[in-house]
């Protein structure tokens, strides 16, 4: 046996049980811009390149570790030119792992830093692992557009966890479930039907607005945003806008409240009803005719039904045969219903008031022409027993 052999052969003997596939510790003995050399006790030091120092790979390993750091290493093979080949990265994700699976067990939560969008969901990272947040694990509700999250760092919940298979799923949409049923017990406690609360517009959609009202969404139909006519709610509504609602229904068991917008601001309808009283003669154009009567515009926006029994003096089958569309007709104010928003009309009382009117104008005409011709025949006559006398 040669000396070179015999000295080989007695440095291994002197050398710690080192194998491959397992974390040692070891010190930092040298740095460059690209590798850190580090001595595990193997028979000589073994360099480790800045992408197995951390991630991402920094420009200089220099920023990562020193001269004298004592770092946990992972063996990935011994022997060779360069003495084996060492990761740090491995080592920190074995000690992750493990203390990732402490933290489940616990019911501990994690902080996930969101690095990008996949097929089906999101890829994030927690102590330096990768994981996946499933689409339906990422809101309460469904997200279109799931590219809003990266770069963020959200709260989550470890729901599986496959150690050999380096298999990490979160969920977000757990931590969000139980904070939705603290603060639903809080609002349902309290809420009641015609409240007005204030609250935030969560999210629009083609029949109405999620509103948050103290961490319960409240839904506004489309029909409860405005007095007029909205095609969609973004016509009138922004996501995060602040108003007042009004709590038109409380639904204890399913969980649902019914908001309105419209209703906490002035209905226009009975503001332009409130120009009007029953008794006045107004003018309009016939806008529509119904199997029940006829629609007369008073104003734009504000109209008035005409029964059937008010179109004609006569008895008619069809409103077409006392008005039609476009015709300018004068009426009387019958009724006006605040409640109901609605206003009865005649065409028929407001010809009988109007041609009373007109004889009545006719009868004082008359008796006033009377009285004044009586009055200049007494005059003659007192003049010509004057000039009698």
């Amino acid at each position: 046996m040669s000396e070179q052999s015999m000295k080989e052969l007695l440095e291994q003997e002197d050398m710690p049980d080192i194998q491959e596939r397992t974390v040692v510790k070891g010190v930092v003995v040298q740095v460059s811009r690209d590798e850190a050399y580090v001595d595990i006790g193997y028979k000589q030091e073994i360099p480790v390149s800045k992408r197995d120092l951390a991630v991402p790979a920094p420009d200089d390993a220099r920023d990562v570790v020193k001269v004298g750091d004592v770092i946990d290493v992972y063996i990935k093979s011994l022997g060779g030119d360069n003495g084996g080949s060492l990761s740090k990265v491995e080592a920190d994700k074995m000690a992750a792992w493990k203390d990732i699976e402490e933290i489940q067990e616990k019911g501990e939560t994690v902080e996930a830093k969101i690095a990008k969008e996949v097929k089906g969901g999101l890829v994030a990272y927690v102590m330096g692992l990768r994981g996946f947040i499933p689409a339906s694990q990422m809101e309460l509700h469904f997200v279109k557009d799931l590219a809003v999250y990266v770069d963020q760092t959200v709260e989550a919940e470890i729901i599986e966890i496959d150690v050999q298979k380096r298999r990490l799923v979160l969920s977000r949409r757990k931590l969000l479930e139980r904070d939705r049923a603290e603060k639903e017990e809080a609002v349902f406690s309290a809420i009641e039907p015609e409240q007005v609360v204030r609250g935030t517009v969560k999210r629009l959609v083609d029949y109405g607005a999620f509103i948050d009202i103290g961490g319960v969404d409240g839904l506004a139909h489309i029909s409860d945003l405005a007095w007029h006519r909205v095609k969609h709610p973004s016509e009138v509504l922004e996501v995060g806008q602040e108003l007042d609602v009004f709590v038109k229904s409380v639904d204890r068991d399913a969980k649902r409240i019914s908001l309105s917008v419209k209703d906490t601001l002035p209905d226009p309808w009975v503001e332009k009803a409130e120009q009007y009283a029953e008794g006045d003669f107004i003018e309009g154009k016939i806008i529509k005719l119904t199997d029940f009567g006829a629609f007369m515009e008073i104003e734009p926006g504000f109209d008035g039904l005409i029964p059937m029994g008010e179109l004609a003096e006569k008895r008619i089958e069809r409103a077409d045969e006392a008005v039609h569309t476009g015709d300018i007709v004068t009426v009387k104010v019958l009724r006006i219903d605040t409640k109901r928003k609605r206003i009865s009309l005649s065409i028929t009382k407001a010809k009988r008031d109007a041609d009373q009117a007109d004889i009545k104008k006719y009868v004082d005409e008359h008796q006033s022409e009377r009285a004044e011709s009586s009055e200049n025949t007494e005059g003659q006559v007192e003049a010509h027993l004057d000039w009698l006398k």
